[in-house]
């Protein structure tokens, strides 16, 4: 957007100066290789230097956790990349009132999961502090709630749009490369991010089959736009996704299998293609699908 080429597997090597001026940066090509610990060494290529040219260089390091302040003789082990040891649950460290979290728990994430980190170390040192188990901890709070509003009527648009992603529009280069203080992205429009919110494929809706409803009429097969449903004799998971109407590929997306149906066939349903649009349990004529919207909340510490 900037149009800043970036080039990968080049370290920089020099500075060129000439009469006290700064020219560029010369570069050497190098491929990477790891080791059986998954260790990165880059390797030269043998290749000649790349010289850029350059006014001015901008030094970016990257950046890792770090606890040298912290003296190793407290009781705080520390184990791969430097990291404390942790319980993945409580998030307490080897010394039972330290408790760690975020970046500084598992290594770099997102904010997400730092906040995540925050919130089940909060109950862990609301337990702790209480003298009570950390382990001892309240399941997340789950349902699945029916979004259908009569028979054709959802409380959720399903209709899906087909529309590229939209590119949010950017600042001239012109501003952004003189100040970097200018914003390069300068947001949606109201109606670009309307579009944009429509591209939505509602993935926290969710089909539900009831297979004591079904009377293996087919429709819901023969509705679905992207042939993610199938009714088949049941078999080994590795034959079974073979003889799909539309073969599943995706080993890491598990099926959707009912139980037997009174024809001895099942249900299968490929979560990897559907776009929740809605239209088996409009077609279904016994409501034996449904459309549930799935509400997922983790405990907190005023739980």
């Amino acid at each position: 957007a900037e149009e800043i080429p970036i080039f990968n597997n080049m370290p920089p090597k020099q500075y060129v100066i000439s009469d006290g001026k700064l020219n560029g940066v010369l570069f050497e090509k190098v491929r990477a290789e790891y080791d059986e610990n998954g260790r990165r060494s880059l390797i030269p290529t043998g290749e000649p230097d790349v010289f850029i040219q350059a006014d001015d260089v901008i030094i970016a390091i990257g950046q890792d956790n770090a606890f040298p302040w912290i003296e190793r003789d407290l009781g705080i082990e520390f184990g791969k990349w430097d990291l404390p040891t942790l319980d993945k649950t409580t998030f307490q460290s080897t010394l039972p009132k330290v408790f760690f979290g975020g970046d500084a728990a598992f290594g770099p994430e997102n904010v997400i999961t730092a906040v995540a980190h925050g919130h089940q170390a909060a109950v862990s040192i609301h337990r702790f502090c209480q003298g009570e188990d950390v382990n001892d901890r309240l399941p997340p709070t789950t349902n699945l709630t029916s979004q259908k509003m009569g028979i054709h009527e959802w409380t959720y648009d399903n209709n899906i749009a087909h529309d590229l992603r939209y590119r949010v529009s950017h600042e001239s280069t012109s501003k952004t490369l003189k100040n970097r203080l200018v914003e390069v992205e300068l947001g949606f429009t109201q109606g670009e991010g309307f579009k944009e919110a429509m591209r939505c494929l509602n993935c926290d809706v969710q089909t539900v089959f009831d297979h004591n409803l079904c009377i293996e009429c087919d429709a819901c097969m023969d509705v679905c736009p992207t042939d993610c449903i199938t009714f088949v004799l049941n078999g080994e998971e590795t034959e079974l996704r073979t003889r799909l109407l539309a073969p599943a590929l995706n080993l890491e997306q598990d099926l959707y299998v009912s139980d037997e149906l009174q024809t001895k066939r099942v249900m299968v349903k490929d979560e990897d293609v559907c776009l929740h649009c809605g239209l088996c349990s409009e077609r279904c004529p016994t409501a034996a699908w449904d459309m549930k919207k799935y509400l997922y909340n983790v405990t907190k510490v005023y739980q």
